[in-house]
């Protein structure tokens, strides 16, 4: 099994989830005591969000690259962000290394494709739902990406970073982001991208009226499908391959 590097602590949460999935997955397909041979560099998640709200991204994935150069010398064959939102500095993090980076938006966007959906709403940190990285990521393989109105997005965004980051799961919470996946859904939603790794804490396939894309659970069956050897999923590296030049539009 090759081995997986982790970009993670954004939130731990998340990344903690990232790790019992890798290591139940591996043991699913290998069976015994298999588990996942990964390596993990975990950020201080204080300082990426500070930078976020500061607008500092090319600082921000300066500290990413550095973690994905020491995870690299660590012995990693392939990197993980173990986040949506910090797929904004994916090319710097990319070209820091040599080894592919697994795009968190392609293994998504492959699943919504072999699901046969195109129209898919999609929830995450407001930087996810409002810029380009990731929106344009999803649409570039042909999605109809739609996000929440305004007081959607706000509801999503705090929770994500005032409870769901911090391990706090409300059913209040939960019973707002089910609104705004019907709302969604009444604008045309087939599916639901769950494009921030901390939503899985809250939403699963029963809380919403049509199928949830949890991101976390697919791209830890992507990575974990390459370490096997399986046929690789899209992968993103220092080359100016298409999927590249896809993203630096």
């Amino acid at each position: 099994m090759k081995t997986i590097g982790l970009l993670g602590g954004m939130s731990w949460e998340s990344t903690a989830e990232y790790y019992r999935l890798l290591n139940e997955l591996t043991r699913e397909r290998l069976g015994g005591l298999h588990s996942a041979r990964c390596v993990l560099y975990s950020v201080d998640f204080a300082e990426i969000e500070r930078l976020q709200v500061e607008g500092r991204w090319d600082q921000a994935g300066e500290v990413l690259a550095d973690a994905a150069r020491a995870l690299e010398s660590a012995g990693a064959d392939m990197l993980l962000i173990c986040t949506n939102t910090m797929h904004k500095v994916a090319d710097q993090v990319a070209t820091a290394v040599t080894v592919p980076l697994l795009h968190l938006a392609d293994t998504t966007a492959d699943a919504v494709r072999a699901s046969g959906l195109r129209r898919i709403g999609l929830l995450g940190t407001a930087f996810t739902m409002e810029q380009d990285f990731y929106r344009g990521r999803l649409e570039s393989h042909g999605l109809d990406v739609l996000v929440p109105d305004a007081t959607g997005r706000s509801t999503v965004h705090r929770v994500i970073y005032e409870e769901l980051c911090l391990g706090i799961v409300h059913e209040e919470s939960r019973q707002s982001f089910m609104a705004v996946i019907r709302d969604l859904v009444a604008a045309g939603a087939e599916g639901i991208v769950l494009g921030c790794t901390e939503i899985e804490l809250l939403i699963r396939a029963e809380h919403s009226p049509v199928p949830v894309f949890p991101t976390t659970r697919l791209h830890a069956e992507a990575a974990v499908a390459r370490a096997l050897g399986d046929a690789p999923p899209h992968s993103h590296t220092n080359s100016r391959s298409p999927a590249n030049r896809r993203l630096e539009k």
